[in-house]
């Protein structure tokens, strides 16, 4: 099973193949009522089976492109589930994750992957980076409110030895530290012995390679970043960051003995209230525009508006769809009460291409929209 993340994400947006079959279904994880999952995935493949079939597929290609779902159904596949899983089929792709919250059951079968449940996990509101300083084990992980998984970095050294034996033999001389223009090597960390100042110097050299790899890993986005380690090493990479989003305070402990479980535990809720803050500040926004033209509840205008980049920021409701097809040459959206062959999602659809042209997207529960509409949206002009 693949990790869910932003990357993974994008590869599922930008799957170009067709038909593409997106099955959600809460799962249960303890307990007899763990015997509904098999019967519920089987059910949700069946429907995928129907639907394919009504869209002129041969019945034995639908069978042959399904039998990966099928495979699934295995005693040990339903161990350690989550609160939710997504399986994602198209002709050359794959996909299945579990997800630790509860999700729609849903069948959708179109010329693209239903992702909108999955928002909510991975959009650019809820994802922040988690940095564990340590002299010997470097570590890096982006989380959301309900995970946190390491992620392998370019470039990024493992320990402090190592990566000044590497960069010295790079450079062929000693490398001279940078900072801030007004920092001295000496002044990292208050003045001590010369060894110990010596030891410092050497610590923010590594912090620079460091931030060097992390820098290249994430640059251009604006999600937050937290440190984790000893609290002396703080101000030392505080002096060699080059990232917008680093964020104070720190997690102060040994990351060497901490589970990234843990460590989301003790991350999220330092975080979380930058999220719920743009959150509020976005619908604080739309109430404020509403009536100037800059804003529209209409899901017909607000497609047409993604495709033309016009969105800067949108809410959509976590459990709820509007069925019909989008014609991005003639801009029409013609609306279905229910799902026909090769239907979209018009929520999804909008919510994916803000997202691809760099707009924000906030998925709400329905009681939570703005003004109790059933989509919402901020236009650039």
């Amino acid at each position: 099973m693949t990790i869910l993340s932003h990357d993974e994400l994008k590869i599922l947006v930008n799957n170009s193949q067709t038909p593409c079959v997106s099955l959600y279904m809460p799962t249960q994880k303890a307990g007899t009522e763990t015997r509904q999952n098999p019967i519920r995935l089987k059910n949700l493949i069946r429907e995928a089976e129907e639907r394919l079939d009504a869209m002129g597929m041969r019945h034995t290609e639908v069978i042959d492109f399904l039998q990966p779902a099928h495979e699934l159904d295995k005693t040990d596949f339903w161990q350690n589930q989550g609160e939710g899983l997504a399986i994602f089929i198209s002709p050359q792709m794959f996909r299945y994750y579990r997800v630790p919250m509860e999700v729609p059951e849903l069948v959708v079968v179109s010329n693209r992957f239903h992702l909108k449940p999955l928002l909510h996990l991975i959009n650019n509101d809820g994802k922040f980076y988690l940095l564990a300083l340590s002299q010997k084990d470097i570590r890096f992980f982006e989380g959301t409110a309900y995970s946190l998984s390491e992620m392998e970095v370019e470039n990024m050294p493992r320990n402090m030895d190592e990566a000044l034996v590497e960069e010295n033999i790079q450079k062929g001389v000693q490398h001279r530290v940078g900072g801030n223009a007004s920092q001295q090597p000496g002044d990292v960390h208050g003045q001590g012995s010369p060894d110990q100042d010596q030891h410092q110097v050497k610590i923010l050299q590594f912090f620079h390679i460091v931030d060097r790899a992390v820098h290249e890993k994430i640059r251009g986005d604006n999600a937050p970043l937290i440190l984790t380690g000893v609290d002396y090493l703080f101000p030392i990479y505080q002096g060699a960051n080059t990232y917008a989003y680093l964020i104070e305070p720190g997690i102060s402990g040994n990351p060497e003995v901490m589970k990234p479980e843990e460590l989301h535990k003790l991350a999220w809720p330092i975080v979380a209230p930058l999220f719920e803050q743009n959150q509020q500040s976005a619908m604080a926004l739309y109430q404020q525009l509403a009536g100037t033209g800059t804003t529209s509840s209409d899901i017909k205008e607000i497609v047409s508006a993604t495709y033309c980049q016009r969105v800067d920021s949108m809410f959509v409701p976590v459990n709820m769809q509007i069925w019909g097809k989008f014609d991005p040459d003639t801009m029409n959206v013609d609306l279905h009460s229910e799902p026909e062959p090769d239907d979209e999602d018009m929520l999804d659809l909008a919510a994916m291409q803000t997202l691809i042209n760099g707009g924000k997207v906030y998925t709400v529960e329905s009681e939570k929209m703005p003004d109790s509409t059933p989509v919402a949206a901020i236009f650039r002009y």
